[in-house]
């Protein structure tokens, strides 16, 4: 079975003028991907009625699936509804379900509903109404000549919901018979390039229903595999087989063998093994700290960050020496070792991470721009390494953030 073919359409003004980032279209074509689902176009357009509905037309006439996004609002310029209606020859009717959901949605907010509001539980009669949980436009989703249009509010959490709830199921069941499987290798320590020529030739012997992708991130590069066929225990033992192989090419590289972000990772095994997790942050600004409370259960292991940027609150909570900081600078290896220790004496935390750096330019800095010092320690060992990051603030932050539980993860596993 070939491939369906899928095109994304964006509506909204804000979109074209850069006030709004499209993430949704990059969400929806990575899902729509995992699925076997092939994104051929992705069209951003205005709050134009013409410029909606030639772009639907272009687009249909290509594809059997388009998804749009955005539109679906109680104000003027939320026009797709309406207009959608009118393309599928539909009228509009409540739909009760969705007319209690935002009765009870205001009521637990304590503010008067209003028309504009319930006009929200009207949708067109010829589509099949999507539950909205996470808000209160519901999505649509319309067939017409043997072609699917879904219609998703543009709030990214919402849609997101809406996809995983109602979309994906759906879209299984209406245009896969193929078992489409998955398996993933994490890696960390090189490049994108690197890895690509060093398996260049177990790639180039991969069967034609099984195909590889990379996916470079901060510091690390996933590599998934995904197999396509009739039989779900053949293409789960060639899977294996490959990842296999694959992975004991990169064995000093791998990382994990499963489909998991480093935070997640860490939260596995911080779980497994019962030990607890402490940070002191300076360069970061707790970026560390978020997105290891973003993983649930964090907090059966994560002790907290204490967050010291500048020099006396490194003195005065985390024990630094001043001598130190006038010395060798805030930036510095020895100021690095001390924020670790004092920092497991504060949360008293079985391992302990710190990180100190500068991550952009400032006058009279005594270190180059993206010059970062981490230390992790446990009981008995303490580790410290230097990083140079050569890239925009924000850039050299998130590196930080995913070099440094990289280096937590090295460290318990070494």
């Amino acid at each position: 079975m070939s491939n369906v073919a899928a095109a994304i359409i964006t509506i909204g003004d804000e979109l074209l003028i850069g006030q709004t980032i499209d993430t949704n279209s990059a969400w929806i074509a990575q899902r729509l991907n995992m699925l076997g689902i092939d994104v051929i176009r992705r069209v951003a357009v205005g709050d134009n009625r013409q410029d909606i509905l030639a772009s639907l037309d272009e687009e249909l006439a290509r594809t059997s699936l388009v998804i749009i996004t955005g539109g679906l609002g109680p104000t003027a310029d939320d026009i797709t509804k309406p207009l959608l209606n009118e393309y599928f020859s539909g009228k509009m009717v409540v739909n009760r379900r969705v007319e209690e959901h935002l009765f009870d949605i205001f009521s637990k907010r304590n503010r008067p509903i209003l028309e504009r509001n319930l006009k929200q539980a009207e949708v067109p009669d010829t589509c099949t109404v999507l539950f909205n949980r996470m808000g209160t436009a519901p999505g649509m989703w319309f067939e017409k000549n043997d072609k699917v249009v879904v219609s998703l509010p543009g709030v990214p959490f919402e849609m997101v919901a809406i996809m995983e709830d109602e979309v994906l199921p759906r879209l299984g069941k209406r245009f896969l018979s193929d078992v489409l499987m998955h398996r993933s290798i994490i890696t960390a320590g090189e490049g994108e390039s690197f890895i690509a020529e060093n398996i260049k030739d177990l790639e180039d012997a991969l069967p034609g229903h099984i195909k590889l992708a990379y996916l470079p991130g901060a510091g690390m590069v996933k590599l998934r595999l995904t197999g396509r066929g009739q039989n779900a225990r053949q293409i789960d033992s060639e899977l294996l087989q490959h990842q296999e192989e694959i992975a004991k090419r990169l064995e000093k590289n791998v990382i994990a063998l499963e489909d998991m972000t480093i935070e997640q990772m860490l939260g596995k095994w911080f779980t497994q093994e019962h030990l607890s997790l402490g940070l002191a942050e300076s360069c970061t600004g707790g970026n560390i700290a978020h997105h290891i409370t973003q993983v649930m259960g964090a907090t059966n292991y994560f002790k907290g960050s204490l967050v010291c940027y500048q020099n006396e609150i490194k003195e005065k909570v985390l024990g630094v020496k001043k001598e130190t900081l006038e010395k060798y600078g805030a930036i510095s290896e020895e100021t690095v070792t001390e924020m670790v220790l004092g920092a497991r004496n504060v949360l008293a935390s079985d391992i302990t991470f710190a990180v100190t750096g500068l991550l952009s330019p400032l006058d009279n800095a005594t270190v180059p721009v993206g010059c970062v010092w981490m230390a992790v320690a446990d009981k008995s060992r303490l580790k410290t390494r230097e990083f140079r990051f050569h890239y925009d603030r924000e850039r050299n932050k998130e590196m930080a953030t995913a070099m440094g539980m990289l280096m937590i993860w090295k460290f318990i596993h070494s």
